[in-house]
Formats: structure tokens, sequence, C-alpha cells
């Protein structure tokens, strides 16, 4: 007779038991988690090096308009009504930005998806109000100052553009259920991006247009 004839019928059933427990622990076991902050570290490195550019450009811009003193866009006028509203139109995506971020650390689904929404909806209408300020200020790309301005000043616009298109994406995956307060990192990088792109602004506001 083979051996397992021999063993008495508990015998047998414990054998059974000891081959399958694995199986059955492993299948018990919960899904493992993708490792946090790795999104938003990565997005931390890209911003700042992205930062340290237009600083750069705007710091050349600052050190050329006061060498060329009083020409300087002596044959433009820009006036403060446009570059205005789109810095309160930066403060206020900010807010919204932030509330996406409180949202999904919540679960609260519906108003990641509202504040999000809202968020690209101002940053699309800080596109149109640069497109309406390049327009009226009728600054030509051969002029002296044209090179520089338009650096800074599209620089920081493509900026915002790439913040939309994160702020879409990271809005997919959201949709698709991959961010939640388990992990919101996706939101999380998008915000740090979007806070950048609006600090950024301000300098520029403060350099650019109010300085002349």
């Amino acid at each position: 007779m083979s051996d397992t004839a021999t063993l008495a019928p508990a015998e047998v059933a414990t054998g059974q038991e000891s081959v399958e427990t694995p199986a059955a622990h492993a299948a018990a076991l919960p899904p493992t988690m993708p490792r946090r902050r790795e999104l938003i570290f990565g997005t931390v490195f890209v911003t700042a090096g992205v930062v340290m550019a237009m600083l750069t450009l705007i710091g050349s811009y600052i050190a050329t308009r006061d060498a060329a003193g009083a020409r300087w866009l002596a044959d433009n006028q820009i006036a403060l009504t446009q570059p205005n509203m789109q810095m309160l139109t930066m403060v206020m995506s900010v807010v919204t930005m932030q509330w996406a971020v409180w949202s999904i650390s919540r679960d609260d689904r519906y108003h990641t998806y509202l504040a999000l929404g809202v968020t690209m909806l101002l940053g699309i209408a800080f596109v149109n109000q640069s497109t309406f300020l390049f327009k009226e200020a009728g600054i030509a790309i051969t002029q002296p100052e044209g090179p520089l301005f338009y650096a800074v000043t599209i620089g920081h616009l493509a900026m915002i553009v790439a913040g939309l298109i994160f702020l879409l994406l990271m809005a997919f995956r959201t949709l698709g259920g991959q961010y939640s307060s388990r992990q919101p990192d996706g939101i999380g990088a998008a915000a740090v991006f979007w806070y950048s792109g609006v600090a950024l602004y301000a300098v520029i506001w403060f350099a650019v247009y109010i300085q002349k």
C-alpha cells in the first residue's frame, strides 16, 4: 500500500491544508499600493529646473532694461488693467487648486472634479488674457525689447499650458479611480507645478509690467 493509504483521514486532511494554506493566505493579502511621493518628488525636480530657467530670463530682462534706461518700451504702452486681471485670475486658481487637493484627500470626488474643472477654466482664461495683452501692447519681435519680452512672457505662458495638460491628465486618472485619499499624489503633484506657475507670474507681473 502507498504511504498515503496508511495515513489516518485526519492526517491526510492536515497534509492538504498545509499545501492550500499559503495560496489562500496570498489571495487574502490586500493589493500592494504604489510607493507614495514619487510623482511629487519628480514634479518638484522638474519644476525647479523650469523655475530656474525662467528666473534667469527675467534677470536678463531686468539687466537689459536697466541698461537701456528710458528708451526701453518708449514706443509702447502697456496698461496695467490686463496684467492686474491676469494676476487676480492666477490668485483665484490657487484657491480652486487647493480645493481639489483638499477634496481628493477626503475622497470627495464630486468636488475634486469640480475644483479641477474651475482651475482649468481659470487657466484657459489666463491664456486668453495673455494673447489679448500681446495684441494690445503691440511689441514687435524686431524691436530691441521684443526677444526678451516674449521669451519671458511666452515662456511662462508655455508653463501654464503645460500645467493645464498636467491637470487634465490627473483629472482623467482620478476619474479612472487611480487617485483617492489613500493615493492623492497625482493631484498634489499637479498642484506643486501650478503653484509654481502662479508664483512665477507674480514675479513677472512686478518685474515686467509694474516696473516696466
